[in-house]
């Protein structure tokens, strides 16, 4: 070829490589906002990006960072906001007394920040630290932040300068302790009820709910109340209020049996509420009544207990309810926000809601009237025989889509290594009661049953990160805890620590305040006072575990792909790289031990337009990578991982991504251990 030839073909390809990249700059915009919890109205935690993608991934860089430590009178180690960003800036929750600040979504520079110095009102607060994140509201000239300080008062900041708005309740506040339709037990300082979730604005509404102390052990079968409740963006007045336990008069009264709706209390919505606009309607997930583990105080089914409840948006009036669980007692609740989303089953198009669950069952509804998409028939359930405790005979069990988590402890699900290990695990377990889904708690006897070995309750399957959701491919995207393990037996409490005929203890031990995490120190607890080291175990009580490797066989957590038009699995992944001290246990020395995924209750999936991207939940060293946690991203068709990035720390909150100036970053939360909370921005590196 000669040289002018070349010169030619050279040329073609630049104006060839021009014309393309005009076109893709033409076809791709110049900016994608994040501006709910989750993405969008619909929960979808989706955005069609794909700047970012398989060929890439891999190379992300991080662009800004941004350390929580100073937001708040001492360092956050478990932050879990979702950011949200809107024009070029990013708004989010951070620090110990959970201040609301604003960064340039750029450069993570701190353009304002606002905080409330509750003062005793704060220090009792049931859910403390920065929660899970705000809301945005614009009707196109004004703007504004709205979040809920743990004081439980709602706050309305100018989204520009971050600066209480005037006009809107007292003083840019409401109190929501005085405003509730209850009197709020024992006085409004120290009255347990809070929330620690983004509001979820709809329109000129702001939705609130409600939760409580976290624990399995409450000082009193008598508490307060949990709602739902309206508020307009505009005054702060509030619009409407939702009661999950039902008043006399009100319909569901008559399923507390016993007149216990009068003093049962809980029944919160402590997660996100989703809502539909064009119908016109909430999808409240509501949660278990006092206490988790024993009901002998409410007998009955207990509405709206365990329901997913959906309200018309202008006066709170119900349209319709399913109750997932029937008079719960195993601490499931209802821990995700219901993703809204149009399927087609059997050529007939459904505007559906999709629940998540603890239970690893995915709840699918039409959302117009609640009619379950696939039969959810009642079935037997195992009854207990814990003295004074009411059993539902059935529960709703789905027939579609099929579990995407354990749902129960049996020989089945035992470590299996080595057949050694199993036996030792057999051995282990011989002293507890084992069984399918909604086996009850037991007494807690020596020598046997110690407890109800469950998978599921507290942290398993799906928790407050919830699902995600290809509006265009009709597949959700779903992370579960498959190894979640805990043991339930009740005891009688001494006086002085409840009123509860039965608690959560061990036989032969003084029962304690215990919460999901084992002890009182949960994330949305109050700062835990300093005490005595507890005592080391007994000989009566080992560890649920053999060799120090857990009782339950991998995968320890997943993500599963369910196409929501048939209701089948599409595919099932472990999620997260085998744990430093599975990989290299003696034991397990020549063993092909394939990845073994993480046990979590944390993690939050983000979707593009062909990538599910989630981060670790644990710390690992390997040779591919130094010591710290992978955000990693698989390929939605087929689940195969397409590129993974470092992180200094696990992932604790779920990721979300935007797009400025034809730029995509993705940004997420990352803390645990020793690191305090920090945001992490990625994005790709200059060309």
């Amino acid at each position: 070829m000669t040289t002018q030839a070349c010169v030619r073909q050279a040329a073609a390809a630049t104006m060839l490589l021009l014309a393309s990249s005009i076109l893709a700059a033409q076809s791709t915009p110049a900016n994608v906002d994040w501006t709910t919890y989750a993405g969008n109205w619909n929960a979808s935690k989706y955005k069609p990006l794909d700047q970012i993608n398989a060929s890439n991934f891999s190379k992300l860089e991080i662009v800004w960072r941004f350390k929580t430590d100073h937001i708040g009178n001492r360092p956050e180690f478990k932050l879990e906001g979702t950011p949200l960003e809107v024009g070029g800036v990013v708004y989010t929750t951070a620090g110990s007394r959970r201040g609301a600040i604003a960064l340039d979504a750029v450069t993570g520079e701190l353009l304002w920040v606002h905080g409330e110095r509750e003062g005793a009102r704060g220090a009792a607060a049931p859910r403390q630290l920065s929660g899970r994140g705000l809301a945005y509201w614009s009707d196109g000239k004004d703007a504004r932040i709205l979040y809920v300080t743990p004081g439980f008062r709602l706050i309305a900041l100018d989204a520009k300068t971050g600066q209480r708005i005037n006009s809107f309740g007292d003083d840019g506040a409401v109190d929501m302790k005085a405003d509730d339709d209850q009197r709020i037990e024992p006085d409004l300082i120290t009255g347990e009820i809070g929330w620690q979730s983004a509001p979820t604005v709809v329109g000129d509404i702001v939705l609130i709910g409600t939760a409580f102390r976290e624990g399995f052990t409450p000082a009193s079968y008598r508490n307060n109340k949990g709602s739902a409740r309206a508020y307009d963006v505009r005054s702060g007045r509030k619009l409407w209020e939702f009661h999950t336990i039902p008043q006399k008069g009100e319909p569901g009264y008559e399923t507390w049996l016993n007149g216990s709706a009068e003093y049962s209390g809980n029944t919160g919505i402590w997660t996100e509420i989703s809502a539909d606009p064009e119908l016109g309607l909430a999808y409240l997930p509501i949660e278990s009544p006092t206490s988790d583990f024993y009901g002998g105080h409410r007998p009955g089914n207990g509405l709206y207990g365990n329901s997913l409840a959906a309200v018309d948006l202008k006066t709170g009036k119900l349209k319709w309810y399913f109750q997932l669980i029937h008079h719960e007692i195993w601490d499931y609740d209802i821990a995700s926000i219901p993703m809204l989303m149009d399927i087609t089953v059997n050529g007939k198009p459904i505007r559906a809601v999709a629940e998540p669950t603890k239970q690893g069952y995915l709840y699918v509804f039409d959302r117009l009237t609640g009619k379950p998409v696939w039969p959810m028939p009642e079935k037997g359930a195992p009854k207990g025989d814990v003295p004074g405790e009411w059993y539902a005979p059935t529960q709703p069990i789905p027939s579609k889509p099929a579990a995407y988590a354990r749902t129960g402890v049996t020989a089945d699900e035992l470590i299996d290594f080595t057949p050694a290990m199993h036996q030792q695990a057999l051995d282990l377990v011989k002293d507890y009661k084992l069984g399918p889904i909604y086996t009850p708690p037991v007494l807690s006897k020596i020598p046997g049953p110690i407890g109800t070995l469950m998978l599921g309750p507290a942290d398993g399957g799906t928790n407050w990160p919830g699902g995600s959701f290809n509006p265009e491919s009709h597949t959700a995207f779903i992370y579960a805890c498959n190894s979640c393990l805990i043991s339930i037996g009740l005891v009688p409490p001494t006086p002085d620590l409840s009123d509860i005929r039965y608690v959560v203890g061990r036989a032969g031990h003084v029962p304690t305040m215990i919460s999901a995490s084992g002890t009182n120190s949960s994330a949305d607890a109050p700062m835990p006072k300093k005490s005595a080291p507890p005592p080391p175990p007994s000989d009566d009580e080992k560890p649920l575990t053999v060799q120090g490797l857990p009782l339950i066989k991998p995968p320890y957590g997943t993500i599963s792909a369910i196409d929501l038009d048939s209701g089948e699995i599409k595919w099932q992944i472990p999620h997260g790289e085998t744990p430093d001290y599975i990989r290299n246990h003696p034991a397990l020395r020549g063993l092909n031990i394939p990845r073994t995924g993480q046990t979590s209750y944390n993690i939050g999936t983000l979707l593009t337009k062909s990538l599910v991207i989630a981060g670790d939940a644990q710390v690992t060293t390997t040779a591919d990578h130094p010591r710290g946690a992978m955000l990693r991203a698989y390929d939605q068709a087929n689940g195969k991982e397409v590129g993974a990035v470092w992180m200094p720390a696990p992932q604790s909150g779920s990721p979300m991504t935007y797009m400025v100036n034809g730029k995509q970053y993705i940004l997420l939360p990352v803390s645990g251990g020793n690191y305090s909370g920090e945001y992490i921005c990625y994005s790709l590196p200059e060309e």
